[in-house]
């Protein structure tokens, strides 16, 4: 049992070191050094003296936040109406279902549905509509954006509501709350770890979305992302690029510590 336990940790650290540590430990490198191989700061310098570099940094978070805003607002109401189903855990299965599929594809299809000529402005064309301009917009990078993460924000939520204790609904209801003031007082507050994990999981892959830019958005929507994989396969300026990783790095840390640290607050009241 212990050699086996062991043999288990090993095999859990050799992974952290060669596909977590050793990765991000590469990226620093690479962001700490010129063409020559000399170490520099000069990259970093670049990236905050950049105009460029701080839109693109303020247009990911301001998009991440528009993405992971809507999705809570959607995902919230359907959770709490899946957990409410008779066989809710068949209708959850439904939900994630989507996340099995390729992202290259959902793309795709949604190239279908939204282009000049795909399915909805064929539909508006044929009741008399003058087609739209929906692919390539900022409206279309949010709906596809929102659509593809909405599964990763519904499934935390959904968890913390179901492990809710019926008991302290029955008592709300029993003490002559009504159905909202037992959600605002009772249920939200108690769900609120697993809105911040949704929060996490949406927020922090939102920062680095590129390729739903490029195909969705028409490169109309540029974002980090975006930048590092013009450096890494366009200009082949891999420590800019790197550096641009290290700055993504650094903001889902930021942001991975504030929704623990609400969780540590939560626990110490």
């Amino acid at each position: 049992m212990k050699k086996s336990s062991l043999t288990y940790y090993i095999s859990y650290i050799l992974w952290l070191l060669l596909f977590v540590i050793l990765p991000l430990v590469l990226l620093l490198l690479q962001a700490l050094t010129n063409q020559q191989g000399n170490f520099t700061l000069d990259n970093f310098l670049n990236y905050l003296s950049s105009g460029t570099y701080l839109r693109m940094t303020l247009n990911s978070i301001f998009y991440a936040f528009l993405i992971t805003l809507i999705t809570l607002i959607i995902s919230y109401p359907m959770a709490y109406f899946l957990t409410q189903l008779k066989n809710h855990q068949f209708w959850m299965l439904l939900v994630i279902l989507p996340t099995w599929i390729n992202l290259l594809l959902k793309a795709y299809a949604f190239i279908g549905l939204l282009s000049q000529n795909g399915t909805i402005n064929s539909t508006l064309s044929f009741f008399g509509i003058v087609p739209y301009q929906l692919l390539f917009t900022n409206e279309s990078f949010l709906l596809v954006s929102s659509y593809i993460e909405i599964p990763f924000m519904i499934l935390p939520i959904y968890n913390s509501l179901i492990e809710i204790d019926s008991n302290l609904i029955q008592a709300s209801q029993d003490l002559g709350a009504n159905t909202w003031q037992t959600i605002k007082n009772v249920i939200f507050p108690l769900s609120l770890n697993g809105v911040r994990t949704g929060i996490q999981v949406v927020f922090i892959p939102s920062l680095s979305l590129f390729m739903i830019t490029r195909l969705i958005g028409g490169n109309r929507v540029i974002t980090l992302g975006t930048a590092i994989e013009e450096h890494f396969l366009t200009t082949q300026n891999w420590h800019m690029g790197s550096t641009i990783g290290v700055v993504l790095v650094i903001a889902m840390l930021v942001t991975t510590y504030f929704t623990r640290e609400g969780n540590k607050k939560g626990r110490k009241k």
